[in-house]
């Protein structure tokens, strides 16, 4: 997985992966939107096409996502302990989060950090 799809949700399964998306996200300085899911967490099922549809009208901004449950590890150095629990990274440092299936927190907080030309 050399380059990245643009205008779709990239699930991370190993560290490497994430790692790699972290850094392809940080090289670009484009805004990354990380969703800590669970498989188990009904409200993440219900946002999660609502996430699709959001990258696909913004292919400038890198949706990624990580279950808590396959990588334990990264969700523990992010903090992570609600599901789900979006986090707003820009140049790898975290720039704002959302806590919960909000869709309207979950677009005004996106729009907020995209630079003014493509919101």
């Amino acid at each position: 997985m050399a380059g990245r799809e643009e205008g779709q949700v990239i699930s991370c399964h190993t560290v490497e992966q994430w790692n790699q998306q972290l850094q392809i996200a940080n090289d670009s300085k484009k805004l990354m939107v990380v969703d800590f899911t669970a498989s188990w967490c009904g409200p993440c099922r219900f946002i999660a096409p609502f996430l699709a549809e959001l990258a696909k009208k913004l292919p400038s901004v890198i949706f990624v996502k990580i279950d808590v449950d396959e990588l334990k590890s990264v969700a523990s150095d992010w903090a992570v302990e609600a599901m789900p629990t979006f986090m707003f990274l820009k140049e790898g440092k975290i720039v704002d989060q959302v806590v919960g299936a909000m869709k309207d927190d979950l677009q005004q907080t996106i729009a907020k950090h995209l630079p003014s030309t493509s919101a």
